[in-house]
């Protein structure tokens, strides 16, 4: 097998069949586009854009900042693409978009040993190298083809995601921390309030602006994951008898069961990050910060993810990949993007990177590369690993996911020095795993 499948010209699979092409491999870069259409596509270009600030910030103290130093160090299509297209932008990497798609394009299609194919591909070949790099939005067939190769749940549809909050920024004396009826050895964050402070939430809650839906999304939400906004409109006591109970959990400090109580919960081993459990929402970030901060013990709280449900398309991560982005029960087959089960344009990007970088090392029989955890990329594939699966959404880069410093220093200069050790940690790595020869 010497030539590998990428499946999807998005970014990652631009970024896989890139990868692989400059290491001597022959691919063939499927794309259904123009034959095909997306509901959030307009072009047939490869990499194409939603909006010109959707590669985010660019400061080194910001989790997203360092991943794209790490992806030019690594040597990323993406990121030459986004330097020779970035327009004035302030603090964000910001592109024009028909530049950096043209400018992604052109390298693809003029790279002797990348052959476009444009056709939809329905079935996933079993007898070759194969990248799955079809991102949030994959067609209905190729979806069925992977699930039967994973055979387990398959996650589709919506994400309804929570927001997630760092640990230290929540005020420990305003909490408590219990199992509801004390089963349990206390693994929720509990936040009480009172009646007065529950129905203030509330009207704020319904008061507060959403985001449109998408012309191709349905708001057809399961019972099981409805926005909290949407729960709130069927009556102001809902959420005291849903995601807000108290039943069962009584506050130490004042020895009662409060009127109404948000749960968090950790997100990770390290429970540097917490969940707010089924705070999944649809409204403008702006306006989930200035509410949930009115929660009890969250008033300064620092979001690592805010909340949202869209249409997306990824695997339980935990369960069916290999730290390598293979299937565990296909190591023929890798996956990159969104479908992994991270998000945002920046990490999709990455995850191809190195499912480009691993299936050319596949092929010439040399060991598969996994990043170090101290990295922002091998931070992403560290959670893909170790996050609970009973309970896996996507996750976007932050510094929540990283490990702790060793030495104690002061908050405004620790992300700093997490990103200073990622590029020396990341600096050594590549050179001791002749990554980029």
């Amino acid at each position: 097998m010497s030539e590998v499948i990428v499946i999807g010209a998005g970014l990652a699979g631009s970024e896989a069949a890139w990868q692989l092409a400059q290491r001597g491999v022959k691919v063939f870069l499927y794309e259904m586009r123009p034959l095909k259409m997306t509901p959030a596509h307009k072009t047939d270009k490869f990499a194409e854009l939603v909006c010109s600030n959707s590669l985010r910030s660019k400061e080194l103290h910001k989790a997203v900042g360092l991943l794209k130093e790490e992806l030019k160090l690594l040597r990323s299509l993406i990121m030459e693409a986004a330097i020779n297209c970035e327009i004035e932008g302030g603090k964000a990497l910001v592109v024009d978009r028909d530049c950096f798609a043209n400018y992604i394009t052109q390298k693809i299609l003029t790279h002797p040993l990348i052959e476009i194919k444009r056709k939809e591909v329905t079935e996933i070949p079993k007898d070759k190298i194969v990248i799955i790099a079809t991102g949030p939005l994959t067609s209905e067939s190729l979806a069925k083809s992977l699930s039967e190769l994973i055979e387990v749940p398959y996650l589709h549809f919506y994400d309804a995601i929570s927001p997630i909050v760092y640990a230290d920024s929540i005020n420990w004396e305003k909490v408590f921390i219990a199992d509801r009826y004390g089963e349990g050895e206390g693994s929720y964050v509990n936040c009480p309030l009172t009646k007065e402070e529950y129905e203030r939430f509330v009207e704020e809650l319904l008061k507060a602006e959403k985001v449109p839906l998408h012309p191709f999304e349905d708001p057809k939400y399961f019972e099981s994951c409805l926005p909290i906004e949407v729960m709130a409109e069927r009556g102001k006591d809902t959420l005291r008898y849903g995601p807000m109970k108290p039943a069962g959990l009584v506050n130490p400090h004042t020895g009662k069961e409060p009127y109404a109580v948000v749960q968090l919960r950790p997100e990770n081993k390290e429970k540097t990050l917490y969940n707010i459990v089924g705070f999944q929402t649809k409204l403008k970030y702006n306006e989930q910060i200035r509410i949930f901060r009115m929660i009890p013990g969250l008033e300064k709280a620092e979001f690592a993810r805010l909340g949202s449900i869209h249409r997306n398309t990824f695997v339980n991560a935990p369960l069916v990949l290999e730290p390598t982005l293979q299937l565990k029960k296909f190591l023929n087959v890798f996956l990159a993007g969104q479908i992994t089960g991270v998000e945002g344009y920046v990490e999709s990007t990455a995850m191809g990177l190195i499912a480009g970088i691993n299936a050319e090392r596949l092929i010439k029989g040399k060991h598969l590369i996994i990043p170090p955890k101290e990295t922002a990329i091998g931070a992403l594939i560290n959670y893909l690993q170790t996050a609970n699966p009973k309970y896996f959404q996507p996750m976007n880069i932050n510094w929540g996911l990283f490990p702790q410093l060793e030495e104690r220093v002061p908050k405004k200069l620790k992300y700093l020095k997490l990103a200073e050790r990622a590029l020396k940690v990341l600096q050594i790595w590549i050179r001791e795993n002749s990554i980029i020869e």
